[in-house]
């Protein structure tokens, strides 16, 4: 005779009610900014004065540049895909990009130069321009490539990748997270990286796994769950973000919220795992007797209004193009 236990579930604390909260405010604030152009959006002093990324990744300035002007606009064959994304991902930031393009009209693998794209990178560094986004680090990639310029290894890992044909070989994959063993298989790209650029990857037309499909926990999120939950029962913090998700009509219930989604698009298991690292930083100061994993007390980033407007446009197999009333 079998007898099966029930799963202990996660201890929250206090920090998880505002997990919730955030998202929705945070979520408020997005459709905010199109009727309310000069605000107010919030009444949240943190969330007035500090940076924090959209409820939904793909909503985020980079996320949108990326799907519409990287993605959709060029030539649609996946090896193309596939280099103007890990190509714009690497760098995370527009005015690369647009350097680049400006220099070497439309982009295509097969005129990748390393010489000629290290001389304009080179340029722009010595005139005092940044070429990384701050979002996140990577590795430098010296002691694979030997370069002492960082883009300069990470061209050179560009060039490994389309040398080894890895694109053909995420086409022929079977799932989100092959493709994640893929890309973590090589230099400078941990779990953390390798997740992103699946999800990233997957934007496109070719690949059709869905976000609930499989997920990794990044450093920030893994302190956001720390500060959500005292103890994780008999879950690991990827169960945690998938037990959170499945969840989120019930928490946003049991609080009273009226969340109010991405056009019928609930949150999927990249933007929970997004928005544990987004309560890190939020409760550092809403919560600042709660610690998490590296015990960070200050948010970094201020929040500084963008002039540009954006027009929302999102992965057309999603389904909610139509759906968009701003």
């Amino acid at each position: 005779m079998l007898i099966f236990s029930p799963k202990q579930t996660p201890t929250p604390t206090i920090v998880f009610d505002s997990y919730w909260r955030f998202a929705a405010a945070r979520q408020e604030i997005f459709f905010k900014k199109f009727s309310q152009p000069a605000g107010p959006w919030t009444n949240d002093s943190i969330l007035l004065k500090h940076k924090f990324t959209n409820a939904y990744r793909a909503s985020d300035r980079v996320s949108q540049y990326l799907i519409k002007n990287v993605i959709y606009k060029g030539n649609q064959n996946f090896e193309e895909i596939f280099f103007r994304t890990i190509l714009y991902k690497i760098f995370n930031k527009i005015d690369t990009w647009e350097l680049i393009l400006a220099e070497f009209g439309e982009i295509h693998s097969q005129n990748f130069n390393f010489r000629r794209y290290a001389k304009l990178l080179t340029e722009a560094m010595q005139a005092g321009e940044t070429v990384y986004s701050g979002a996140y680090i990577m590795a430098s990639g010296k002691s694979t490539f030997g370069y002492q310029r960082k883009f300069e290894n990470h061209l050179c890992l560009i060039r490994m990748m389309l040398d080894e044909r890895l694109p053909q070989r995420i086409l022929e994959a079977q799932s989100l997270e092959k493709i994640f063993e893929l890309l973590k298989s090589y230099p400078t790209i941990g779990n953390f990286l390798a997740f992103q650029y699946a999800i990233d990857l997957n934007y496109g037309p070719h690949l059709t796994f869905g976000e609930m499909d499989f997920v990794v926990p990044g450093p920030g999120a893994k302190d956001g769950i720390r500060k959500c939950f005292s103890d994780y029962g008999d879950y690991n913090e990827t169960d945690i973000i998938k037990y959170v998700t499945e969840r989120q009509e019930l928490e946003f219930e049991r609080l009273g919220i009226e969340f109010k989604n991405l056009w019928g698009r609930p949150l999927q298991l990249i933007d929970c795992q997004n928005l544990f690292c987004e309560i890190d930083k939020y409760a550092r100061v809403k919560h600042p007797e709660i610690s998490g994993l590296s015990d960070r007390k200050r948010i970094k980033q201020i929040y500084t209004p963008q002039n540009e407007a954006i027009t929302y446009w999102y992965p057309p197999k999603w389904g909610i193009n139509d759906k968009i009333k701003l």
